[in-house]
């Protein structure tokens, strides 16, 4: 009140402002009450008539007998009154009334106001909960309308950041002594360690001893005005009632007029309570708000109330070809509320303080806000300490700026406290809402393999791209482990040394032959096609290679035609050996017709005849779609590793080759098996039909062991049945001959082989 006194002097003797122009004023108290704020009005009405028969010289400028209003501080009065004045377009500039419901033009066409909406308050508000990570939090409020609005704002917008509200207390005007235990209950009861206020200072005070956080206005120095106020006396004038009252609390005394001066004694016993005042006493000896102007805030909206009025009224009062005066100079004529209102709306200027000043299109300043922390001093007294600022008109991220080092918690401690109704969720982890209640309350669940959250309180895990796994804290994608059947691996390096093994026997027992040729069991055998078997076993344990390593375009391309031509040389081979063997004893005496029917070279042409087809196939084959390398994530979601293998566009070429294969081995089994009974001492197609049943056996089995095996093991598969096929040829088929030749020479002679020696025992 005094504030706006002191704006109306400062302009009052301010030559730049209003030359020739005096401002009146006149103060009412609304009593924080709507039909008092009524009563108020009305009452100015009706002393804007008396006034203006007490002015003499003077003359009013204004038409109205109210040209504007500055007030009020609570919203709901506010309403009410913003709602009069609009239906008669005279000005009502609040300074402290902040709801939001205050913008809708349509109900309060001639509200401003120098204090930022709730909407703003409420921005900021949500902005420093969630700063401090207080997403589980309780609100009280009032039974006002800067309350109820405030907390349902507050509430849609937390809840769009995360934040949830556990419990919303409203306290009533009169609260009993049960709703105040009732309240406490509920507040000692919950989870949530913060409280979100929505209240006027006086109904909650006890609340802000608690190391409170709280939204004020910027506050300001303003010169000359702490003079003014110590120059402030008690009189019994009309209008000085406020002052008086005042007077009185402040000093702790009574005040006695007779006429007007002051009664310096009482002596009534009634009186006696309390001193008589002086009028002399000292306010700047006094410790009070009152005299504490070193920041004032609300005052400050106060006092630039007053200047927007006087602005516009310049404005007005000028020569302004942009009004409603269309270019006709006002001065010293008459103007009703709606100029001064459209001027008032269109007010822009820097105040001495170097803030800008104006109203946007809901007669909304530009918001800003300090944040406060009550804090205690070394007396026990509570003191407002900025620890912050908001600033509605900076871009977005840069509107919060928060000294947290400076702001004293809860019974000074340092300590940021925490509430949350659930801890959030590591990184590697994310949130799963619990059925029935709010969000904020969940729980932790892993993420799956394959997934990762890197944040915090993550609602869902990323899945990693393509080729690429979670780590095992699952907090990063990382590239997938490339897996394949190595060289350097134990798997590996057994079947390289298998294949070694298998070359190396195939050498010495190609050395044995080659050094024995000239013997009679070599010579029956077919020397010729034993030496092209053995090279061909040796083709087969050397392609088992060209499957261990990391899979190229070549190996992936050659790998198969290799195994497939290879091991149909061997069984062509076997082939031609039994066809050999069935016809020699079919003709009872060697070297008859039958034997010459079926000579070297129709030998060699069965062989050609028989690998031809098979070379056709795996040329057509690698031609048309030939194998690939590939990175197969189809394991990744099984162990976190991408197999490195080749990939068949045409699988039946595979399986094609497999079954020419094994439709010779059959033919081979049943042509074997046809001579199973000839005689011991040459027992050549025993040996073949028992390599076939195990070749078979092998190669039967091998089908569902392949396709079942997961990544490399499908190789290591692979690789095993063509080593075990290989191993079970050379042995059944060269062994046994090795061991007459280097064990039992005495029975390495013709009359061995034609059958005119009893046994080979």
């Amino acid at each position: 009140m005094m504030t706006m006194a002191f704006a109306v002097e400062e302009i009052n003797n301010n030559s730049d402002l209003l030359q020739g122009i005096k401002l009146g004023y006149r103060i009412v108290d609304s009593c924080d009450s709507i039909h008092t704020s009524l009563q108020a009005f009305f009452s100015l009405v009706s002393f804007s008539e008396v006034v203006s028969t007490q002015l003499g010289s003077f003359k009013c400028l204004s038409e109205s007998p109210i040209s504007a209003v500055i007030g009020l501080a609570s919203s709901s009065p506010t309403r009410a009154m913003a709602q009069t004045l609009g239906s008669f377009n005279i000005p009502l500039v609040s300074y402290f009334a902040t709801c939001t419901c205050l913008t809708d033009k349509q109900i309060y066409p001639s509200f401003l106001r120098t204090v930022p909406s709730d909407l703003f308050q409420v921005k900021g508000l949500v902005q420093l909960v969630t700063y401090f990570g207080w997403f589980w939090v309780g609100t009280v409020g009032i039974t006002d309308d800067y309350s109820r609005y405030g907390i349902q704002e507050f509430s849609n917008q937390f809840k769009l950041q995360g934040g949830c509200v556990e419990y919303h207390l409203t306290i009533p005007p009169s609260p009993t002594a049960a709703d105040i235990r009732k309240m406490a209950d509920t507040v000692q009861m919950s989870t949530a360690q913060v409280v979100v206020v929505f209240s006027n200072e006086g109904q909650l005070l006890e609340l802000f001893s608690e190391g409170t956080l709280g939204f004020t206005f910027p506050g300001v120095w303003i010169p000359g005005l702490k003079e003014f106020l110590l120059n402030v006396r008690p009189s019994p004038k009309p209008g000085m009632e406020l002052i008086n009252m005042f007077w009185e609390e402040q000093f702790g005394c009574k005040l006695k007029f007779e006429g007007d001066n002051l009664k310096e004694t009482e002596t009534d016993a009634p009186d006696n309570i309390r001193p008589v005042c002086t009028g002399s006493e000292d306010l700047s000896l006094a410790s009070s708000s009152y005299t504490d102007v070193s920041k004032v805030r609300i005052s400050y909206n106060v006092y630039k109330a007053v200047f927007t009025i006087a602005h516009a009224l310049h404005a007005l009062l000028s020569c302004d070809s942009a009004g409603p005066n269309k270019g006709t100079c006002a001065k010293q004529r008459q103007f009703t509320p709606d100029q001064l209102l459209y001027y008032l709306k269109n007010v822009n200027f820097t105040s001495q303080f170097g803030e800008k000043i104006y109203f946007d299109s809901n007669g909304e300043p530009v918001p800003r806000y300090d944040i406060i922390n009550w804090q205690k001093d070394t007396q026990g007294h509570m003191r407002f300490i900025k620890v912050g600022s908001f600033d509605g008109s900076a871009p977005q991220g840069q509107q919060l700026q928060v000294q947290q080092s400076n702001i004293k918690w809860t019974r000074g401690d340092s300590q940021v406290p925490t509430s949350q109704c659930s801890v959030p969720c590591p990184p590697g982890s994310r949130q799963a809402t619990r059925p029935g209640e709010p969000l904020c309350c969940f729980d932790c669940l892993p993420c799956a393999d394959g997934e990762i959250s890197n944040q915090t309180g993550s609602t869902e895990c990323i899945k990693c791209p393509e080729f690429f796994w979670s780590d095992p804290d699952k907090v990063k994608c990382v590239a997938g482990v490339e897996e394949f059947l190595s060289f350097n691996e134990t798997m590996g390096i057994i079947l390289v040394t298998l294949t070694l093994l298998g070359v190396i026997l195939t050498i010495i027992i190609t050395a044995i032959f080659h050094h024995f040729r000239t013997t009679p069991i070599v010579k029956a055998n077919n020397s010729d096609i034993s030496f092209l078997l053995l090279l061909s076993l040796k083709l087969c344990f050397l392609c088992s290679l060209m499957f261990i390593g990391q899979p190229s375009l070549w190996t992936c391309m050659f790998r198969q035609a290799a195994f497939g031509i290879s091991f149909v040389i061997c069984l062509s081979c076997l082939l031609v050996k039994t066809i050999v063997v069935l016809l020699a004893f079919r003709a009872n005496v060697p070297g008859t017709k039958g034997q010459g029917m079926f000579g070297p070279s129709q030998q060699r042409t069965l062989i050609v005849g028989t690998t031809a087809p098979q070379m056709c196939l795996s040329s057509g084959w690698l031609l048309g779609a030939p194998p690939f390398p590939f990175r197969n994530p189809t394991y990744q979601a099984l162990n976190g590793k991408i197999v490195l293998e080749c990939k068949e566009p045409w699988p039946p070429g595979f399986y094609l080759v497999l079954g020419y294969i094994g439709l010779l081995a059959f033919v081979c089994l049943l042509l074997a098996f046809l001579g199973r009974k000839l005689p011991d001492t040459f027992n050549e197609a025993k040996f073949i039909t028992f390599s076939m049943l195990i070749f078979i056996a092998v190669w039967i089995s091998f089908i569902p062991a392949y396709v079942s095996s997961p990544g490399k093991f499908s190789v290591a598969v692979e690789i095993f049945a063509i080593l075990a096929s290989s191993f079970g040829l050379l042995l059944c088929i060269f062994v046994p001959k090795c061991y007459i030749i280097l064990l039992h020479p005495e029975r390495n002679i013709k009359k061995g082989m034609t059958g005119k020696c009893n046994r080979w025992t």
